[in-house]
């Protein structure tokens, strides 16, 4: 608004979302559909958060995506299957709203934003021999978009963790394909077809995104569209509490402290707290480091700590998004195929395997931390063990099969290479007895096909990203070509997945079980519903969505 030609700008709104990721868009648009008055306000000078930098997958079971696919299955087998991975350790009403609301809530942001999905075929459920799991997956992707739809608001879009070529777009089902390199002709095709689409967007003036940053730019141009203003640079630092209710948030705008009013609620998606190394430190098991996530910049806390500071029940604060990660000079490297991919194992500080390495990657780092508990012996780091054949054939960590390591991994010890066994466990120090006697083992493994010791393989999961080439078991293949290889893994994760806890409908409760009136929240600044484990391939995002589109819901439901 202007006053005398000066532009002032309102600090008083039905809602205000707190947050630019996929929950607090969906958030946004779904609180101005019900005809709210809303605001988003994000502490950075870009948009899209962790979502962005995600992959950009989607799990929530029978949406409009997965029934085109012919992919649905009856709600009492997905809430069979949550219950079951879950356990009693999150409320069954919270699940369920899960499940009964998700479609609904990825139907309404196809039909109010410029993001569309599609089923990533084949993607297991990460527990798909679970009761009422499902081998074949039920995860959906963001469909590539042009970026310049949202016109200068692009140079504000948080990049991918991973980088690519301008206008090069890689879905999550053509990267199955281009990991196994040559070994398959889907590879070679797949990366003919990648080329062949950015070279024609390109020359049609075309700039094409695709995984989490496809469905930022497309969220976001549903906001653009409905003129919903997004306030940048403007960090959260308290909450604005009245008579026990929450009636807006305490920013720092412009340099200056300053209440906004939220006169019908407050809706937290403002991310973990992956980057505050205090908080890490409090909540978390040692080691943890704020350098192994991929998590994004601004996900500090405040929302959490905000909402402690008020009275908010907060759960899960020593999990996450768990996954082995590669310490890069550059970033941590989540690792998804490399550790699926036969020819390799991942040992201990005493040259043992200890657990499944193509397993879930919050188990595999649950794994990490328990085994070395129980032992005593020191698994920080541990070292992913391979060859050169592992190399000759399949990508890694972005690299080409066959592409030497750069020269600065190995200076810095993340990458150690040796023309024997023995060598190699020299130089990163482990017992080379051991080492020698873990691979004899697992070779023998390999070539029956059965891991006698971690069950590899066994999963339709563990297969996914598995060699169909190599029989009798794609994800275990025989290391014995030299150099060898021993690369630096870390207890690495996407996020943190504790936060305030809160009900079925996305508000947040305190301790003794009431509800903080006024205050929601949803994705990462909220205990996941998942609890401890993870369902599938967007079962971040997934309920992220969901429970924005809750929130937004429940506020335009109550009397004004």
């Amino acid at each position: 608004m202007t006053r005398g030609g000066i532009v002032v700008e309102k600090t008083e709104y039905d809602v205000i979302v707190v947050g630019s990721g996929g929950g607090g868009f969906t958030a946004a648009l779904a609180a101005h559909e019900r005809g709210l008055d809303t605001l988003v306000i994000e502490s950075t000078d870009g948009f899209g958060g962790s979502t962005a930098r995600s992959g950009g997958g989607v799990w929530i079971p029978n949406n409009y995506a997965l029934k085109k696919a012919g992919q649905v299955q009856p709600d009492a087998e997905v809430k069979e299957y949550l219950y079951s991975i879950i356990g009693d350790g999150v409320s069954r009403d919270r699940i369920d709203a899960f499940v009964e609301t998700g479609p609904e809530a990825l139907q309404f942001v196809r039909d109010n934003s410029a993001a569309d999905f599609t089923w990533v075929p084949d993607y297991s459920d990460y527990y798909p021999e679970a009761p009422g799991g499902k081998a074949s997956g039920r995860s959906v992707e963001p469909k590539p978009i042009n970026g310049k739809i949202i016109g200068d608001e692009m140079h504000r879009l948080t990049k991918s963790y991973t980088k690519a070529p301008a206008g090069m777009v890689v879905t999550q089902a053509d990267f199955r394909k281009i990991s196994l390199g040559m070994r398959t002709l889907r590879g070679p095709i797949t990366m003919i077809k990648v080329f062949l689409s950015r070279l024609f967007t390109t020359l049609r003036g075309k700039q094409m995104f695709g995984m989490g940053m496809a469905m930022m730019i497309g969220m976001r141009k549903g906001l653009q569209d409905r003129e919903i203003p997004l306030w940048y640079d403007t960090p959260l630092t308290d909450l604005d509490v009245t008579d026990g209710r929450v009636t807006g948030v305490v920013v720092t705008r412009n340099g200056v402290e300053q209440v906004l009013k939220a006169r019908r609620g407050v809706i937290l998606a403002c991310g973990g707290f992956e980057h505050n190394e205090e908080m890490r430190q409090k909540h978390q098991r040692a080691p943890i480091s704020t350098e192994w996530t991929t998590g994004a910049a601004g996900n500090t806390g405040a929302g959490i700590a905000a909402g402690e500071k008020i009275g908010a029940e907060l759960a899960l604060m020593d999990d996450a998004w768990w996954g082995p990660a590669i310490p890069l000079p550059s970033g941590p490297w989540f690792c998804l195929a490399e550790r699926n991919l036969p020819g390799s194992i991942i040992v201990n500080q005493a040259g043992k395997r200890y657990g499944n390495e193509a397993a879930p990657y919050v188990d595999a780092v649950h794994t990490m931390y328990e085994s070395a508990e129980r032992t005593g012996i020191d698994h920080f780091p541990s070292w992913m063990i391979i060859d050169q054949r592992y190399r000759n054939r399949y990508l890694f960590a972005g690299l080409g099969p066959r592409q030497p390591f750069p020269g600065r991994w190995l200076k810095e010890g993340v990458i150690v290479k040796a023309e024997s066994i023995e060598r190699l466990a020299e130089k990163i120090d482990i017992p080379a007895d051991s080492l020698k006697e873990t691979l004899e083992t697992f070779n023998g493994y390999a070539l029956t096909g059965k891991d006698l010791d971690h069950g590899r393989g066994d999963s339709a999961y563990d297969r996914y990203y598995g060699d169909p080439r190599v029989k009798p078991n794609p994800s275990l293949g025989v290391i014995d070509q030299g150099p060898f290889y021993a690369v630096k893994m870390v207890p690495g994760d996407l996020g943190t997945k504790g936060g305030i806890l809160t009900d079925a409908k996305a508000r947040a409760l305190r301790p003794d079980g009431s509800v903080i009136e006024g205050l929601f929240a949803t994705g990462n600044v909220s205990a996941a519903v998942m609890g401890n484990t993870y369902a599938g391939a967007g079962a971040t995002i997934g309920p992220a969505i969901t429970f924005g589109y809750i929130a937004a819901n429940v506020i335009a439901d109550q009397e004004s």
